[in-house]
């Protein structure tokens, strides 16, 4: 890996990123939307926006950044710019990288905005900083991209890719501990659960929200999830293929 490989990469993808308006309003302005429309379905009772809108403030970036990534690399493979670039010195760890760099910082404006909203106009409570909800919002998204950058390797049409959505999104979202504690699952579904990403991403937003203080057990949970997003990352670099599908 090098740097000048990696940033450039990075600035490729911002670039693309830039003219499609379609994935600038799919990433900054649904999650908006979304929230939104979850504080007015609640608006009767404050206390149970404020009760669930910590956790999906985690969930929305780390789907919307999932669906994008996947679908963003599988062209890369069909469109055969990445053979293309896999021919010339870059490596396979410099292309994710990169991904996950130019995402990372998508991250950071699409959870700043979601953020600011949420705990602004909308009257979300939560009684840790913005700050430590930020971060953990944006580490949520990087786990996201890392996952989709992943899982994309294993897609040969943008069809399939959309259909790991179901198949690896939506059941870490049923055992995360959003719809019910974790504790009066079934037990092999606790086990479950303690092995999905999105649940410390949830936990961590459960935290943030109901404590002022950076406890232990935060920390543990950004730390599982930054260490997802490593591991995703190295593990892409591997199972990603050479040749278009």
């Amino acid at each position: 890996m090098t740097a000048r490989a990696t940033l450039a990469t990075a600035r490729r993808v911002l670039l693309q990123l830039r003219s499609d308006h379609r994935t600038i309003a799919l990433l900054m302005v649904v999650p908006v939307l979304l929230l939104t429309l979850l504080r007015y379905v609640f608006d009767g009772s404050p206390a149970t926006f404020d009760a669930v809108g910590g956790p999906l403030l985690a969930l929305f970036p780390f789907t919307t950044m999932f669906l994008v990534t996947s679908v963003a690399m599988l062209r890369e493979r069909t469109s055969g710019t990445l053979e293309r670039l896999l021919s010339t010195p870059m490596g396979k760890g410099d292309l994710l990288t990169g991904y996950a760099l130019a995402f990372g910082l998508v991250a950071v404006v699409q959870t700043s905005v979601a953020a600011t909203v949420a705990l602004g106009p909308l009257g979300l409570d939560v009684r840790g900083s913005a700050g430590v909800v930020v971060l953990l919002a944006v580490l949520d998204a990087l786990l996201g991209t890392a996952l989709g950058l992943l899982l994309s390797a294993f897609a040969r049409t943008e069809f399939q890719a959309v259909q790991f959505l179901p198949a690896v999104v939506f059941p870490q979202v049923l055992l995360c501990g959003l719809f019910a504690p974790r504790e009066s699952m079934a037990e092999p579904l606790q086990w479950l659960s303690d092995a999905f990403p999105l649940t410390y991403a949830v936990e961590g937003m459960q935290i943030v929200a109901a404590s002022e203080q950076v406890t232990g057990e935060l920390l543990t949970d950004l730390g599982v999830i930054a260490a997802c997003v490593v591991v995703f990352v190295a593990l892409g670099s591997v199972t990603l293929p050479r040749r278009s599908p």
